[in-house]
């Protein structure tokens, strides 16, 4: 079996990697720190799998997924993350990610995932199926489409409009239109109260909470 990986974390390919090429009926072929770069792995490689990070830098890692299916149609893809949130894996099962494990698995755990996929089977972190079962449909924040999820992530890491517009790749008069919209459906009253929430959500964590006014 043949496999890339894509994570912005080079601890992390290392350890994965280390992981997987220890089985004999695996083997990683690539790794990847970028998402256009997992996209040309999966052009010239055509893996069997492609293990992929949720967030890669300031790229989404389902909008791989997305292109990748078409690049290489035989490919079958597992989300490795840190996120449990529920937004984000419903966002995932709607794309038909194969899997999705967090990296608190165990080795033995994430072999597990990555032989049932490459089986023709669907995993599901055991504790992830906790939050689609109990998920809360009245918290606010499920409300919010994925970019606006990325605009208020970037408002809890202190991220002014000018430098949220420069990350997403989108204009200045979009980014105050979706601050707009994120008071709007969160209730909040300014961007400061937003980065608030948006860091008591774990969100932005890894970063000194700067607020930006």
């Amino acid at each position: 079996m043949r496999l890339i990986l894509v994570d912005d974390h080079p601890m992390v390919l290392q350890g994965v990697s280390s992981v997987i090429n220890s089985q004999k009926d695996m083997k990683v072929v690539g790794t990847a720190s970028t998402c256009d770069e997992g996209l040309r792995l999966l052009r010239e490689l055509q893996p069997d799998l492609a293990v992929v990070d949720l967030k890669i830098g300031n790229d989404y890692g389902l909008d791989l997924v997305k292109q990748g299916r078409s690049i290489a149609p035989g490919c079958r893809f597992i989300v490795l993350t840190s996120f449990s949130d529920g937004f984000y894996i419903r966002e995932c099962l709607s794309q038909k990610v194969e899997g999705y494990i967090l990296k608190e698995a165990t080795p033995e755990e994430f072999l597990v995932a990555i032989r049932l996929v490459a089986r023709g089977r669907n995993y599901v972190d055991p504790a992830v199926m906790q939050q689609i079962i109990y998920h809360d449909d009245s918290d606010p924040i499920e409300q919010l489409t994925s970019r606006e999820r990325e605009v208020l992530e970037a408002l809890a890491k202190g991220m002014s409009n000018r430098e949220i517009a420069a990350a997403l790749y989108i204009t200045e008069y979009t980014v105050k239109k979706h601050v707009s919209q994120i008071l709007d459906k969160l209730e909040l009253a300014d961007r400061t109260q937003a980065a608030l929430y948006a860091y008591s959500k774990g969100m932005g964590r890894g970063s000194e909470l700067s607020l930006v006014v």
